[in-house]
C-alpha cells in the first residue's frame, strides 16, 4: 500500500480521505496554449510524494519538467519545449535539433544518434536516394505520439499511474521504425519506470541506434554536486591532450556556471551488478537531493557523461547508449551496426529515481561503490579501449517482440 504523508494507507483509507485520488496524486492530460509550446499535448504526473513530472505527448513522449517538493530536477534550455511543427530537422547543417533540445529526457534515434552522418541508401531500392543524411541525434524526438491511453490502475491496495503511446518514424523508400513507450510510477514512490520497444515495421533492413539524453539542472546540479558511477574504465573524452585540464573540471565533482565553458563529454565503461544492471547517480549532499538512473548493461552497453556548464545553459547529462561515442561510421567500420529486419525489435526497461534525504543519498553511493570503485583522480587518462559491441548486434538478430 502507498505511504502518503508519513502514513501507510489502503485504497479504502485513501477513498475515505478524498473524493478523488487526483486531490494529491494522479495523471491528467492538458494542452499548452502560448508561445512556441502552443498546441503541445502534455501529461502531468504527481505521485503523492512531492514528485511531479510531465510527458510531452507531441514530442515522442519525452519527459519535460521534473521537480521534487519544489526543487527542479530536469533541465530547461533556452530553446523551450518547442512545438514539433516549428522543428527544423535539416537546419543549420544538421544542428537544428539543438533548437528543440530541452527537458529531463530527450530521446535520440531511432536509426541514428550522435553527430551528423551520411550513409549508403541502396538497401532502400530507390535510385534518387543514394544516401541517407542524418542530423545530430536523429529524428524521433520531434515526432508526435499516438496516445493509446493514460490513467490510474489499482492492484489491490497499490495504485500505479501510467501512459502508453506509439511514435512512428517512417518515410517512403526508407525506414519504418516504431517506438512504443510506456511510462509508469507507483503512487507513494519516487521511481519512474520507462519501457520502450523499438520495432522495424518496414521490409527494408534498417539500422538501429538508440540513446537517452537525460538532462539535470539547478538546484540539483550545482558546484560540488557529485557524479557517482561504477566506472570500470574511462574510455574517451572530447578534450583529451592539452585541453584535458584546461577548464579545471574533472569528471566526478561538478562545477558551477561559467561564462566561457566549452562542453565536455566522457565515455565510461560501467560495471554491471549481479543482476546485469548499471546504476549511476547525481548527488547533491548539501540539499539532500539526488537522481539515480538504472539501466540494463546488455540494452545500453555504453554510457556518456555530458557537461555543459555554460552560464545560461547550465546542465549535466547522463546518456546511456547502444553504441560508442565515436558514432555511426565507427560502428559500421567495426561491424557493430545493428540491422533490424521486418518484425525485429529491441526492448529497453529503465528506471529514474529521485533520492530524498541523507540516508537515501548515502545508501545509493555505497551500493554503487560495491559494484565498482570509481577513479579517485578527477582526470583519469582515457584508455580508448572501445570494447566490442558485436554481442549486442547478435542479440538484435534473434530477438523478436510483438506488441
Amino acid at each position: 500500500m502507498p505511504e502518503l504523508f508519513g502514513v501507510a494507507l489502503t485504497r479504502a483509507d485513501i477513498e475515505r480521505r478524498c473524493g478523488a485520488l487526483d486531490q494529491f496524486a494522479g495523471v491528467r492530460l492538458m494542452t499548452l496554449g502560448d508561445g512556441l509550446e502552443r498546441g503541445i499535448r502534455m501529461l502531468e504526473f504527481r505521485s503523492g510524494t512531492g514528485l511531479r513530472f510531465t510527458v510531452l505527448v507531441d514530442r515522442a513522449m519525452d519527459i519535460a519538467d521534473c521537480d521534487f517538493q519544489g526543487a527542479a530536477i530536469g533541465w530547461h534550455s533556452p530553446s523551450g519545449f518547442r512545438h514539433p511543427g516549428l522543428h527544423e530537422p535539416e537546419g543549420e547543417g544538421g544542428l537544428g535539433w539543438l533548437r528543440s533540445f530541452s527537458g529531463l529526457l530527450v530521446t535520440c534515434g531511432l536509426d541514428h544518434i550522435l553527430f551528423m552522418d551520411e550513409r549508403d541508401a541502396t538497401s532502400f531500392i530507390y535510385t534518387p536516394r543514394q544516401k541517407v543524411h542524418n542530423s545530430i541525434h536523429g529524428r524521433i524526438s520531434a515526432i508526435p505520439a499516438r496516445l493509446l491511453g493514460y490513467g490510474e490502475r489499482w492492484e489491490g491496495d497499490r495504485c500505479f499511474l501510467w501512459c502508453d503511446g506509439i511514435v512512428s518514424q517512417g518515410t517512403v523508400f526508407g525506414e519504418h521504425l516504431e517506438l512504443r513507450r510506456r511510462i509508469e510510477i507507483e503512487v507513494g514512490t519516487n521511481t519512474i519506470k520507462l519501457h520502450d520497444v523499438i520495432t522495424n515495421r518496414g521490409f527494408y533492413a534498417t539500422p538501429h541506434m538508440f540513446c537517452y539524453h537525460i538532462n539535470l539542472g539547478y538546484p540539483l546540479l550545482d558546484a560540488g554536486t557529485e557524479y557517482v558511477a561504477p566506472i570500470a574504465d574511462v574510455v574517451w573524452a572530447t578534450h583529451e591532450g592539452d585541453r584535458y585540464r584546461a577548464q579545471q573540471v574533472g569528471y566526478r565533482h561538478l562545477a558551477g556556471p561559467q561564462d566561457h565553458f566549452h562542453e565536455q563529454v566522457w565515455q565510461h565503461d560501467m560495471r554491471a551488478d549481479s543482476d546485469g544492471r548499471v546504476s549511476v547517480a547525481v548527488l547533491n549532499a548539501r540539499l539532500g537531493l539526488g537522481f539515480e538512473l538504472n539501466v540494463a548493461k546488455d540494452e545500453f552497453p555504453c554510457m556518456y557523461e555530458w557537461q555543459n556548464f555554460q552560464s545560461g545553459q547550465y546542465a549535466f547529462g547522463i546518456e546511456p547508449s547502444t553504441h560508442h561515442v565515436m558514432g555511426a561510421q565507427f560502428a559500421r567500420e567495426r561491424s557493430e551496426q545493428i540491422l533490424l529486419s521486418h518484425g525485429d525489435a529491441f526492448s529497453y526497461q529503465s528506471e529514474f529515481r529521485i533520492l530524498s534525504g541523507a540516508d537515501a543519498i548515502n545508501e545509493t553511493r555505497l551500493r554503487i561503490s560495491r559494484t565498482a570503485e570509481q577513479p579517485t583522480d578527477p582526470y583519469p587518462s582515457p584508455s580508448r579501449n572501445f570494447v566490442s559491441l558485436r554481442a549486442k548486434r547478435n542479440l538484435a538478430d534473434r530477438q523478436s517482440i510483438e506488441v
